[in-house]
């Protein structure tokens, strides 16, 4: 980076930081203002302006705002209030923020369902947070009663829409008054009360649901708005789903709190994406990292670059996909951010700078106690000196990101509200890391930062395993993978070995619609790319991979079928260290692998 290149950087952060920090630096001053207050005047201040759009409808800032208070009659006539849940299973739709907003005026928390799940993995969302009642949208009724059985407690269910026996929610706010909420109905509330529950992606084990009180709603909300720079013509497109943090507050607020308008999808369309996004003339998205691959491989067209968008923001977005999405597809400004539901560090890459997930300069490292420390990957335990405390990492050191718990009310982004599962709270902060008695969040992210502040994702803690003596991070494993012609995708993880000392390498892969993946060449491809230690010893391809909600690969199932004929379903192919290319996999060979006597 050369002096100029160094002058615009600090420059666009220094920009991006001051309007972040003016908009959220007044939130911890009014400990009084809740996420219903902040609905109350943004009905107030944009009134007839269109808040919310979908295909089929679209409401202003004042109906929005009055359908939430209908909510939260509904709420207060059944006695919920503070230290109540109401589950939520509902599709992407302009009435899903009215319903959780209104709920927290009500002073109760809204648990955000993920509509895909069924049976136990339902049952234990809703067994985890202790829901007394359940919202349900008509459509996914049955999917609902999948869970019926397994609930640990009581459930009074409603529905939204026609649906058998069930009684209609819709119909029951239809007889109450929108009106605006009268101070002697609203329960005196603080911005520390629960508002909403984000339950975890789930890529390696059962969700969590992470608490998110008022306080941490606007701080996100804020921030965003500050980030994009977004104003009253933006009309930002929102087709990830609403049960996340990404899709369900970060893009209604961002373009809510300027004024704007967040057309809102049920679902991605990767082959629409971009024709949809110009005749609803949007300005700005959101994104997933896997969304924009997804978009890359689609067949280039006239619709790349007919529409308005002008700046993204999202995570998740890999260098091996910025440039090309970028350039293919003619966005300029990318913000790429760093943070988790539950998590207190929260970064921004406020100038474009390719592959970056955020920066903190030097200037500034006071006001974001985010360390990168040294961890043991195999037992996944930072490393301790002479004196017990932790190690920092060096520039361009690889280790686990960490952030400072703190209890100053005048920083309540750097506090940790945790879970509902107490261990797995405790499990998240670790003691004693820069002086005794302090404690720090751990994020299980790998990065690396370099001189000048920026920071780079490396991998997942769990994700990266040893082979052969070495660290293998999955990520750029992956990356290797999908640069062959014909891979769409990988899902890269280790796997045990009998006799082996730590996990050899092995792939999920997926073809590109319409194209044979063509091994005879991969391991040579590899070989040009990777260490030899890196490159996968197993290979397994499938139809499609299997993904979470916010498109995050799932590895649990890959993991316990292994390579065993018998449990994979589809090919399998493995090459050992010497050999020059992938062979099939039988049982037999398998079987030899397993005893010990084929080594790899």
């Amino acid at each position: 980076m050369n002096l100029a290149q160094r002058a615009s950087s600090e420059w666009a952060f220094a920009r991006g930081l001051l309007r972040v920090l003016r908009r959220t630096t007044p939130v911890a001053r009014h400990p009084r203002h809740t996420v219903g207050d902040l609905a109350d005047e943004l009905a107030a201040r944009f009134g007839d302006r269109v808040a919310l759009e979908s295909e089929t409808e679209s409401v202003t800032y004042r109906a929005w705002n009055a359908r939430a208070d209908r909510y939260a009659r509904w709420a207060l006539a059944r006695g919920l209030g503070r230290g109540d849940t109401v589950a939520l299973m509902m599709p992407n739709r302009v009435e899903y923020l009215s319903v959780w907003v209104g709920i927290a005026k009500a002073g109760a928390a809204t648990a955000l369902i993920n509509t895909n799940q069924s049976g136990a993995a339902l049952a234990h969302s809703l067994n985890l947070v202790g829901a007394s009642v359940a919202i349900v949208d008509a459509s996914l009724m049955p999917q609902f009663e999948t869970a019926r059985a397994l609930l640990d407690h009581p459930v009074d269910v409603l529905a939204y829409g026609a649906c058998g026996s069930h009684p209609r929610l819709d119909l029951l706010l239809d007889a109450l008054p929108d009106a605006p909420l009268l101070a002697a109905e609203r329960p005196a509330l603080t911005i520390d009360d629960p508002c909403i529950l984000v339950y975890t992606s789930g890529t390696t084990g059962l969700p969590k649901a992470a608490n998110l009180n008022h306080c941490r709603v606007q701080l996100a909300m804020q921030a965003f708005a500050g980030v994009t720079g977004a104003g009253p013509g933006d009309r930002i497109y929102d087709c990830l789903p609403m049960y996340h943090s990404n899709g369900g507050v970060l893009a209604p607020g961002l373009a809510m709190l300027a004024g704007g308008t967040c057309v809102i999808r049920e679902r991605f369309s990767a082959r629409d994406f971009w024709a949809d996004a110009a005749r609803s003339r949007c300005t700005m998205m959101v994104y997933i990292g896997e969304l924009c691959r997804y978009l890359l491989q689609t067949p280039p067209g006239p619709a790349d670059r007919a529409h308005r968008v002008r700046l993204c923001v999202g995570n998740g977005l890999r260098p091996d996909v910025w440039r090309p999405f970028r350039d293919r597809f003619g966005v300029p400004h990318i913000r790429e951010f760093y943070a988790s539901t539950e998590g207190n560090c929260s970064i921004f890459n406020l100038d474009s700078r390719p592959g970056a997930v955020g920066r903190v300069p030097a200037w500034i490292a006071s006001r974001f106690p985010i360390k990168v420390l040294q961890v043991d990957l195999a037992t996944e335990a930072p490393l301790r000196g002479p004196d017990g405390l932790c190690r920092e990492c060096a520039p361009d050191e690889v280790g686990e990101v960490v952030g400072e718990i703190l209890s100053d009310p005048k920083k309540p982004g750097n506090r940790f509200e945790g879970y509902t599962d107490r261990d797995a709270t405790a499990r998240k902060v670790l003691h004693d890391v820069m002086k005794p008695g302090d404690r720090w969040f751990r994020t299980g992210d790998l990065m690396r930062r370099d001189a000048l502040g920026y920071f780079f994702f490396v991998d997942r803690v769990g994700d990266t395993f040893r082979w052969k003596g070495e660290n293998v991070s999955t990520l750029e494993v992956a990356e290797a993978l999908t640069g062959y012609p014909g891979i769409a995708e990988a899902n890269v993880y280790g796997v045990a070995v009998p006799g082996a000392d730590g996990r050899a390498g092995m792939a999920a892969l997926a073809a590109e619609e319409g194209a044979e993946i063509d091994l005879a060449g991969l391991k040579a491809f590899l070989a040009r790319r990777l260490p030899a230690y890196a490159v996968p010893v197993f290979l397994r391809v499938q139809a499609g991979l299997e993904v979470t909600g916010t498109f995050k690969q799932r590895k649990p199932t890959l993991v316990a079928e292994g390579f065993d004929p018998a449990r994979v379903a589809g090919p399998l192919f493995v090459s050992g260290a010497g050999e020059g290319a992938y062979r099939p996999l039988d049982g037999a060979t398998a079987a030899a692998i397993a005893s010990g006597a084929l080594r790899l």
